[in-house]
């Protein structure tokens, strides 16, 4: 159960969606609300419901959800100026969505309130005092987001201030300290709260980070250690411009460093899987670096570090992945040791007694591939099938003979239609002993590759036709030879259960992609 201490609050479906790259679907937004109150957080923000049909949809079927744990807040402005509560479509939008909180944006500096609003001081704190009354007569929960809070506060204090006495005078529930243009440091972060908790010391406090300074984090945690009650974040660190606060980065260094159960240990276990799938749903690429929750999080490249966690994890890790979801990794570069390439082998379930020669001599290879442009620690798939091929007994599922690609234009028959490149692959693989001579065409030559090898693989091979192509990556590893670089291909695959990854480098793009997808289908089909 949340903690009274602190309150964690999300507004990814609000602040997060207006990150550069998303757009969430109504359906996406419900099934990451679910997914945050299975996680045990106790407020989420839905959205703005006087803005789009989207989000008055998502308000609309919020409670077929049932949630658990979570209770909905509803994001709106104060009244507008020169109007009332009960004539203002905006506010009468947020009672439409019948959420029992209400969250209420409104400028708390005088600078934004008379430039950029165009309202004088004076209507401005009226418009926050209405407003805050309005929702509190009808039982809501109002949270106060007091939007410019710390560049108001170091522009005029007293203004700023004033603002947040206000919404307090007219009974919100939480003044919410917003650094909505994230440049605030910790210490000027912590000066502004010292001076609010003298003010009003009578109200519980909020505070709403941004990371254009690179520190919504850390100010949020200080916020907390200062005395803070309401942290508001987002999940991945979604946000506008840099993002918002990364309210899992936040949640895990709750629990784990400053001792708060802000969640369960069995939640907590589940944070990996949360932001993985909150990833998945915005269609943004997980980011590998993400503390705790990150694929790189607790991976291990330097063989110094991968010797010392040998002995104990503790050694370069600073807490026990298992605790946040997330796994150990040894990656195999040329900056690896054999400790490296033997827990790796171990992390694969290769268990071979590889002689201290053999490991040498494995060793070497992986660096001189790496020499030619290959990469092992982003295609771990390509590395185990590099083991296994020096390994007794390994059978290739096929070997390439030969292959060429066709390209030529598709003529347009309409006059005003652009013509279209058509590629053709003639494939010669040799599978089972049996020579397979197939062909196809494809949305280019990669695509014409992919169907030709797939047509001979599956009669011996079924499982062949399961594989599919999820990602394509091109890197140009010499900038300076133009055209005639080398380059590296990266493909990520699935069967439906499994993803993985694997690579391939030439100075022919072609002969690059082949190599990636060759290892893909040998990689699927391997038991």
């Amino acid at each position: 159960m949340p903690t009274d201490r602190v309150q964690l609050y999300d507004t990814t479906l609000r602040d997060g969606s207006q990150m550069e790259g998303i757009s969430l679907s109504v359906e996406d937004k419900l099934r990451i609300t679910r997914k945050l109150d299975e996680l045990g957080l106790e407020w989420i923000e839905g959205g703005f419901p006087g803005s789009n049909p989207k989000d008055a949809e998502y308000f609309r079927r919020l409670p077929d959800l049932r949630l658990r744990n979570a209770k909905v807040s509803a994001f709106g402005g104060t009244r507008k100026a020169g109007a009332t509560c009960e004539t203002d479509a905006n506010i009468q939008s947020l009672v439409a969505a019948g959420t029992p909180g209400i969250t209420l944006v409104g400028k708390a500096s005088l600078y934004q309130a008379t430039e950029i609003l165009g309202a004088s001081g004076e209507e401005n704190l009226a418009m926050i005092g209405d407003t805050v009354r309005y929702f509190k007569a009808m039982g809501k929960t109002v949270f106060f987001d007091a939007e410019h809070f710390f560049d108001g506060f170091y522009g005029d204090s007293d203004y700023s201030l004033q603002c947040l006495a206000t919404a307090t005078r007219a009974g919100a529930d939480a003044l919410v300290l917003c650094d909505t243009n994230g440049g605030m440091t910790t210490f000027q972060t912590l000066r502004a709260i010292e001076s609010v908790r003298q003010r009003t010391n009578d109200v519980r406090l909020g505070i709403h980070c941004h990371n254009d300074a690179g520190l919504a984090v850390a100010n949020s945690l200080a916020a907390v250690e200062a005395g803070v009650w309401q942290i508001q974040g987002c999940v991945n660190g979604y946000g506008e411009r840099c993002g918002n606060a990364d309210i899992l980065t936040i949640l895990a260094n709750l629990k784990l460093k400053l001792g708060l159960d802000v969640i369960d240990d069995e939640r907590l276990a589940r944070l990996t899987e949360v932001a993985n799938y909150v990833s998945e749903l915005a269609n943004m690429a997980p980011n590998p670096g993400a503390p705790y929750v990150g694929a790189s999080a607790f991976a291990h490249k330097a063989g110094y570090h991968v010797a010392g966690i040998m002995k104990d994890e503790r050694a370069y890790q600073h807490v026990d992945p298992a605790r946040v979801g997330n796994v150990s990794r040894v990656l195999v570069s040329e900056l690896s040791g054999q400790r490296n390439l033997l827990m790796k082998l171990q992390e694969q379930g290769i268990d071979y007694p590889f002689s201290q020669d053999e490991i040498r001599k494995l060793l070497a290879t992986v660096k001189e591939k790496e020499a030619l442009g290959y990469q092992y620690e982003g295609a771990e798939a390509s590395f185990e099938l590099l083991v296994r091929r020096t390994l007794p007994g390994y059978s290739m599922p096929f070997e390439l003979e030969d292959f060429v690609i066709v390209e030529r234009r598709r003529q347009a028959h309409d006059a005003g239609q652009t013509t279209e490149m058509l590629a053709e692959a003639m494939v010669k693989l040799r599978v089972n002993g049996a020579l397979q001579h197939t062909a196809a065409e494809g949305n280019g030559p990669v695509n014409a590759l992919d169907q030709a090898l797939r047509k001979a693989l599956v009669e011996f091979h079924p499982r062949a036709a399961q594989v599919k192509l999820v990602d394509y990556k091109v890197r140009i590893l010499d900038s300076q030879a133009a055209t005639g670089a080398r380059v590296r291909v990266l493909v990520e695959s699935t069967d439906g259960n499994r993803y993985w990854t694997t690579v391939g480098s030439s100075t022919d793009i072609i002969d690059a992609s082949w190599i990636a997808l060759a290892d893909a289908y040998e990689y699927a089909l391997t038991e």
